[in-house]
């Protein structure tokens, strides 16, 4: 197996005293209609040893739950539009800061709690206090993708929620790979273990082990990895 880090960043890294190797495993593009456990079995299967953790982006397993959206099929209500243009754009992602993905977030988590998260917001923001709404709004909305340009085709034009049951998909990929798994929401600005087979202490050395997004946010194809003690 191939040990090359992505463009710009590092293949190992040090947490808390040790080093850990970040291996992107390479894929084809993943398409609505793939099964997990086929992707899983084409690329990962007989390259994690023990002790390992295979880490794979919770993206791949929402596409593959049909939890992925084209943007021309999307009809967001006028809730949703009014919303979208008080979200802070940033230059890591759209958020919820497009109607699309607010309709989304409305639909996943509720009017009234989304309504609630930016009341809540909208004054903590006046004291100079961030992230309150999606500390309010919870996972579910912090976890809906929107298009980006740098993204690989169809998805660069597409809005993916959050995967459901993340510690059943990491539970059953264990069964496959042999070694510890974890489903994770990792981006340029920080990330989120959504479901594993690890304890809550190394989950956080986890999400430590992965801060600058070892596999990138655009055209790597790289949407899992395995974290290894380096030798």
């Amino acid at each position: 197996m191939s040990s090359e880090a992505n463009d710009g960043k590092a293949l190992e890294v040090s947490v808390d005293g040790t080093d850990f190797l970040r291996i992107p495993l390479r894929t084809r593009v993943v398409m609505p209609g793939d099964t997990l456990d086929e992707i899983i079995r084409e690329y990962a299967v007989g390259k994690t040893q023990q002790g390992d953790i295979l880490f794979v982006t919770e993206k791949i397993v929402a596409i593959m739950q049909g939890r992925s959206y084209m943007m021309s099929d999307i009809h967001p209500r006028r809730l949703a539009v009014f919303l979208s243009r008080y979200v802070t754009k940033t230059a890591y992602g759209i958020g919820l800061g497009i109607p699309e993905t607010m309709e989304f977030a409305l639909k996943e988590v509720g009017t009234l709690r989304i309504l609630f998260a930016a009341a809540v917001s909208a004054v903590t923001k006046l004291f100079g206090r961030r992230g309150d709404f999606y500390r309010i709004a919870g996972e579910k909305a912090r976890a809906i993708d929107g298009p980006t340009p740098g993204t690989i085709p169809p998805y660069n034009d597409a809005v993916v929620l959050g995967p459901e049951r993340p510690h059943e998909v990491a539970a059953d990929v264990k069964k496959l790979v042999g070694c510890d798994v974890a489903v994770v929401d990792i981006n340029d600005i920080g990330g989120n273990i959504l479901g594993s087979t690890i304890d809550k202490a190394s989950e956080r050395q986890l999400v430590r082990i992965l801060k600058d997004n070892p596999l990138g946010q655009g055209h790597q194809s790289t949407p899992m990895g395995i974290i290894r003690r380096a030798a």
